[in-house]
């Protein structure tokens, strides 16, 4: 099996190319010397190649697209018109444009596509158990520092119109973890941000986004950038009480966090043809961020 790695613009595909390297040969493309540096230095027998056209022409088998935001859907529409399945790293969108772009270019193969927080797919999610009719509101934490954007390392992701800033890159995790709970038939209530601790953000280091399902559940996402601890945290409110886990690091991130199981997710995709996540989950989740990120810039 051959995967390739189509950018290396975040943290997340050195993290994936440390498992698909259990599974597969590596290809890669990335723009940036310093990156390419690091792959090379990190997967010694892999090839790298100029551009994403070349890539694509190695004949890869699945592709990991990783890319500045405002980017994202042409290389997806690069990718879809080979028949290659793809992930796409999180956030996929992070303005109502780049959705509207990202969802013209996914409908031409949307069983082909899977865009994820890595969350969905750690183990302690998917020990959480309870009964959908039982559910009253939820609520989902976030807490993850930004503080590396202040200093301004990879400053288009802390830019609120280009990669989302806190709100969009960080309020994904808590939102994706409600919709694979609770579903797709969600909308934004509302949205708030702040800046407590780390004054040379582009964006925001503390978020709230308010909820509503379709069938009256209500609940809510905090983002806390600025913390000393990263966890994640969701509560479901019942009738008879409440249902809650947390997800850590622990001493084992990379399965902790669902790292390991998205990619094993991913290699099924590759496999079978079949997203697992499907696209209209992966819709509504980039749709209320992306309302969210509009309404809170412009107030």
């Amino acid at each position: 099996m051959r995967i390739a790695l189509a950018g290396l613009a975040t943290s997340h595909p050195f993290t994936d190319a440390r498992t698909l390297a259990d599974h597969a040969d590596l290809v890669a493309w990335e723009p940036d010397p310093a990156r390419r540096a690091r792959f090379l230095t990190e997967h010694p027998s892999a090839t790298l190649t100029d551009d994403l056209p070349s890539l694509l022409a190695t004949d890869p088998d699945g592709v990991v697209l990783t890319v500045p935001t405002p980017d994202l859907a042409d290389g997806l529409t690069q990718v879809l018109a080979r028949g290659l399945p793809c992930l796409l790293n999180k956030p996929a969108a992070a303005t109502p444009d780049q959705l509207r772009r990202l969802d013209t270019a996914a409908a031409l193969a949307p069983n082909r596509v899977m865009s994820s927080s890595v969350l969905r797919f750690a183990p302690a999610l998917a020990d959480l158990t309870f009964d959908r009719d039982d559910v009253v509101a939820v609520r989902a934490t976030v807490r993850h520092d930004v503080g590396l954007w202040a200093t301004g390392y990879n400053p288009w992701q802390d830019d609120p119109a280009v990669g989302g800033g806190t709100l969009v890159s960080m309020g994904i995790h808590g939102l994706e973890l409600l919709v694979a709970l609770l579903g797709a038939e969600v909308e934004l209530a509302g949205a708030t941000t702040g800046v407590r601790h780390h004054g040379g953000l582009r964006s925001e280091d503390t978020a709230t986004l308010a909820l509503r399902w379709s069938d009256g559940i209500t609940g809510c996402v905090e983002v806390i950038g600025a913390t000393e601890i990263e966890f994640y945290e969701v509560t479901l409110h019942l009738r008879s009480g409440e249902v809650r886990t947390v997800i850590e690091p622990g001493d084992d991130p990379v399965e902790g966090l669902g790292y390991r199981g998205m990619i094993e997710a991913f290699l099924g995709l590759v496999r079978d043809g079949v997203t697992p996540v499907p696209w209209e989950q992966t819709r509504a989740i980039l749709k209320v961020l992306t309302t969210a990120r509009s309404a809170t810039v412009q107030a």
